[in-house]
């Protein structure tokens, strides 16, 4: 194993972003399209306790990050953060991690790219198929132009995000407590129709398994400290605080729209956001949110091909990947890994409008678990360093994760608890079987590729 190898070459990598950019790209990697449309039909399936669900998941996700954070600080400069569950757990996990991560975002990127060209669409008469494509070019055009340029476009995407998000909390909050009106619609919503958790507690718990996806992506930032001049600590610390605003943002949102629309009114697949507005009287406020949703899946199909890129960069440079993608363009930027990922992306967007129930929707449910499995691999993998780094030089740890070891492996039961309720979940069993189906060849290609490496030529 050559873990000295990954901070040579990371090395040469443009150190262009700055703090704003980073944590912008933290906040751009979070706020999607799954808080303002996906959002709907995790509140249609528990009520007003689905409040209690966003909490919780969020929960996990801000012991992820800090767990993230911890290896970060104490192993800088290794890239991709799926290159943790190598140090800890070996090559095996090292090159499981990485490539179910990078084909996760590959298909995310498809996604992000469909979802936009549905809404632009609207706008321009033209295919929908030839929108999504051109979509993505432009965004790999940016990707290739320097990192600097993905961190601007980031920065700038991100801002409308946020500033979008603040506005809707203002003006809700305004509405629901009475700041705008003679008299607020107070919280009665919470259970008046039902109660605050109409279908049980089951519900609830189901609910986790539901908007803990729309909550990845804050590791992101882990990956893009790796083309910072911020110190390692300085970028882990910067990212647990933006997480927990986020969560807060996510959490204000859903609380006032469920005061606002009486959740057994709120229809899975349309925007939540748009319903709490209309109800408020904000005039165009489909359009509105249209925009704010474009602007989230650009952010987000930006983030897409920057991360499908490092990853396999960093895959490359652990001899885990062709190792022509370890190549920078002249403006420092892996450009053949660039155009690797965006090229997938670009057959998956075709695939979703030739064979959308066949090969598109395969596609879909082999990757819809596959993110609690990187995180569950790297969460072990920071139990085993923790405990190895305490040993051998606890100065290493300038960041500790919290009530270590219980929080620790409180996140490895949690995700555990995720994957079985998927199991028994008929909406979600079958993701989870198809993301195992993924796992099993991730395995047999890490031995099919390394007995064929070591194999004399």
């Amino acid at each position: 194993m050559t873990t000295g190898q990954p901070a040579l070459i990371q090395a040469k990598l443009s150190k262009t972003l700055k703090a704003r950019h980073v944590t912008m790209i933290s906040f751009g990697g979070i706020i999607g399209a799954g808080l303002f449309v996906g959002s709907s039909a995790a509140i249609a399936a528990a009520g007003p306790a689905i409040i209690v669900s966003y909490l919780l998941a969020g929960l996990v996700i801000l012991l992820v990050m800090r767990m993230l954070s911890e290896m970060a600080t104490a192993h800088p400069g290794i890239g991709s953060f799926t290159e943790y569950a190598r140090l800890g757990l070996g090559d095996l996990a090292g090159f499981v991690s990485g490539w179910l991560y990078w084909y996760f975002w590959v298909v995310v990127v498809a996604i992000e790219a469909i979802a936009g060209a549905a809404i632009v669409a609207d706008w321009i008469p033209l295919p929908e198929w030839q929108i999504g494509l051109a979509l993505m070019v432009c965004l790999t055009i940016v990707n290739l132009m320097s990192t600097r340029s993905y961190g601007e476009f980031e920065f700038w995407f991100a801002s409308i995000k946020i500033a979008a998000i603040v506005a809707f909390i203002v003006v809700t909050a305004s509405y629901v407590f009475g700041f705008a009106t003679d008299a607020g619609v107070g919280l009665a919503n919470y259970t008046a129709h039902g109660g605050f958790a109409p279908l049980g507690p089951v519900a609830v718990l189901a609910g986790i398994t539901t908007v803990i996806f729309s909550l990845i992506g804050a590791e992101i930032a882990i990956i893009a400290a790796a083309e910072s001049r911020e110190s390692a600590r300085t970028i882990s610390r910067l990212t647990v605080t933006i997480l927990v605003r986020i969560l807060l943002f996510y959490v204000l949102s859903i609380m006032l729209i469920v005061a606002i629309v009486p959740w057994n009114e709120i229809v899975p697949g349309l925007s939540p956001f748009v319903a709490a507005l209309e109800r408020i009287g904000v005039p165009a406020a489909v359009t509105i949110m249209n925009v704010v949703v474009l602007t989230a899946v650009l952010s987000c199909l930006n983030s897409g091909v920057y991360i499908t890129s490092r990853v396999l960069f960093t895959l490359a440079s652990q001899g885990d990947a062709p190792q022509a993608m370890v190549k920078l363009s002249r403006s420092n930027v892996p450009a053949r890994a660039i155009l690797i990922g965006s090229s997938l992306g670009y057959g998956a967007v075709i695939t979703a409008f030739i064979s959308p129930s066949v090969v598109f929707a395969f596609l879909l449910n082999t990757s819809g678990a596959i993110m609690l499995i990187v995180y569950l691999l790297v969460a072990v993998a920071q139990i085993r360093l923790r405990k190895k780094l305490e040993a051998e030089d606890p100065k290493r740890l300038p960041i500790r994760m919290w009530l270590f070891p219980y929080a620790s492996w409180l996140v490895v039961v949690a995700i555990l608890a995720v994957l079985v309720a998927m199991g028994f979940t008929k909406e979600l069993a079958s993701q989870l079987y198809a993301s195992l189906f993924c796992l099993a060849v991730a395995v047999a290609a890490f031995f099919g590729f390394r007995r064929r490496r070591a194999s004399p030529s």
